[in-house]
C-alpha cells in the first residue's frame, strides 16, 4: 500500500476536486499541464537555482546538543526557519510562479493565515515582476502586523476579509471566489496541501525538497538517510507534507503530526481536527473537517494564525485514518511554552505554529538512540508582540 497519491487525485478515499463547473476550466488546465511542466528540464534548472541562489536551500540540518540532552534523545533542526522569507512557505511559491509564467498568468492571488505564505506569494511576485492580491483575515492582520506590513513593501495588495471568524478559511473562501471570477488571467497559488487536486499533490511535490535534503544531510552524519522519527505541525499541512513525502512509504520511519488544540479539545476553541472533525468537503477537497451535526463548518480557534484551519490536508487525513501518523494535539499554553523553551535553550525564537512541534518533548518520551528530526517550519519574528504580550516579557 501506498501513502501517497493515487492517479486519480486521492490519497486513500481522501482528496479528488469537489468543484463549482465554474472552477473547472482552471482546475482543467493545471491538472492537463501541471506535471508535464514541473517535469520539464528548463523549469527544474530555473527551480534548483532559484532554490540554491535565491531561497538559500539546502537548509541546515542542525543537531540541536541542548534539546538531545534534555529530552534524551537525538534531535535534530531541519532549519526552514532559515529560508529567505522567514519558513519553508517559499519553496512552493518559487515552484507555482514558474508554473504560472508558463501557463501565461499575470495576475497572481493567495490567501494567508499567519502571512508566511502571503510574504512568500508577494516576494515572488515582486521577483518576476506579476501582480499579486493576498486575501488575509481581519483579525489575522491584528496579529501578524509584521507580515501584512512585509507584504506591502513588497508590491502586494493585502485585501481584508471580515466574513465569517476573519481567518483562514474566510480567506481561503474569498481567494476562490477571486479565482472563479477571473479565470483567464490569474493564476491562484495555494499556500498548502489543501483544496481540489492537483493542489494538494502540486504543493506537495514542491515542499518535497525539504524530506530529499534530510535523507542526504542524514547520510553525512548518521551513515543512514532515514530517522526514528519525523515531526511537523500540522494546520493544512504543507510543511508536515514535505518533511514525509519521500518516507511515506517507509515503515521504519514513525511519523508525528501535531496539531493545535487551543483552548482545549472539548472547549469550543480549537484546531484539532482529527479529534473533532468528520467526513467532508472544504475548498473542493473530501476531507476531515471541524463541523456540526447538519454539516455546517465549525470556526477553528488557535493562537497560532497558521493552524486554525478547520480541516486537514488529505494526505494527512489518509495518514491518519490508515494509522500511518501518530497525531498528537498541544493547546496554546503547551506550545508558547515550548516556544519559549526553545528560544532559551537553544536561542532560536519559532514561530508559534512551529512551536507546537517542540511541545510533544514534554509528555512523549524517545530513546536515547532514536533519531528525531524536527521541521523548524518558521522563525518567530512575526510573533513577537504575541509572546511578549503572553509571557509579560
Amino acid at each position: 500500500m501506498s501513502y501517497n497519491i493515487n492517479s486519480k487525485g486521492y490519497y486513500g478515499s481522501f482528496g479528488g476536486a469537489y468543484i463549482p463547473e465554474m472552477l473547472l476550466h482552471n482546475i482543467e488546465e493545471l491538472n492537463d499541464n501541471y506535471l508535464k511542466i514541473i517535469n520539464d528540464q528548463s523549469f527544474l534548472k530555473e527551480f534548483n537555482e532559484l532554490l540554491k541562489n535565491y531561497v538559500g536551500r539546502p537548509s541546515p540540518l542542525y543537531f540541536s546538543k541542548n534539546l538531545s540532552r534534555k529530552y534524551s534523545a537525538k534531535i535534530y533542526l531541519k532549519r526552514e526557519d532559515l529560508n529567505h522569507t522567514g519558513s519553508h512557505k517559499i519553496n512552493n511559491t518559487i515552484g507555482q510562479i514558474l508554473l504560472a509564467k508558463r501557463l501565461k498568468k499575470s495576475r497572481i492571488i493567495a490567501e494567508t493565515g499567519a502571512g508566511q505564505h502571503g510574504v512568500a506569494t508577494a516576494t515572488v511576485c515582486a521577483l518576476m515582476g506579476l501582480k499579486c492580491i493576498v486575501y488575509m483575515g481581519a483579525t489575522d492582520i491584528k496579529r501578524q502586523s509584521p507580515n501584512v506590513a512585509r507584504m506591502k513593501m513588497l508590491g502586494a495588495e493585502v485585501i481584508s476579509v471580515t466574513s465569517g471568524s476573519s481567518t483562514l478559511k474566510d480567506a481561503t473562501n474569498e481567494a476562490m471566489r477571486d479565482w472563479i471570477n477571473n479565470p483567464i488571467d490569474t493564476h491562484y497559488i495555494v499556500g498548502s496541501v489543501v483544496g481540489p487536486h492537483p493542489f494538494p499533490d502540486m504543493v506537495a511535490r514542491f515542499q518535497s525538497v525539504i524530506s530529499k535534503e534530510i535523507k542526504e544531510q542524514l547520510m553525512q552524519v548518521e551513515g543512514r538517510d532515514y530517522p526514528d522519527y519525523l515531526v511537523a505541525c500540522v494546520g493544512g499541512g504543507s510543511n508536515a507534507a514535505g518533511t514525509f513525502y519521500d518516507y511515506l512509504d517507509d515503515k521504519r520511519v514513525k511519523i508525528i503530526c501535531v496539531e493545535a488544540s487551543g483552548k482545549g479539545i472539548n472547549s469550543g476553541k480549537s484546531a484539532a481536527t482529527t479529534k473533532l472533525g468528520k467526513l467532508g468537503i472544504i475548498h473542493g477537497s473530501k476531507t476531515l473537517l471541524m463541523q456540526t451535526d447538519d454539516g455546517q463548518i465549525t470556526e477553528p480557534y488557535s493562537i497560532s494564525a497558521g493552524l486554525d484551519y478547520p480541516g486537514i490536508g488529505p494526505m494527512h487525513a489518509n495518514l491518519f485514518t490508515s494509522n500511518r501518523g501518530q497525531f498528537i494535539s498541544i493547546d496554546d499554553d503547551g506550545a508558547m511554552a515550548a516556544g519559549l523553551m526553545l528560544s532559551q535553550t537553544e536561542g532560536i525564537i519559532p514561530a508559534i505554529e512551529t512551536a507546537h512541534a517542540f511541545a510533544i518533548f514534554e509528555n512523549k518520551k524517545f530513546k536515547p538512540k532514536d533519531v528525531v528530526v524536527v521541521n523548524l517550519s518558521g522563525r518567530g519574528d512575526k510573533d513577537l508582540e504575541n509572546y511578549t504580550d503572553y509571557f509579560k516579557i
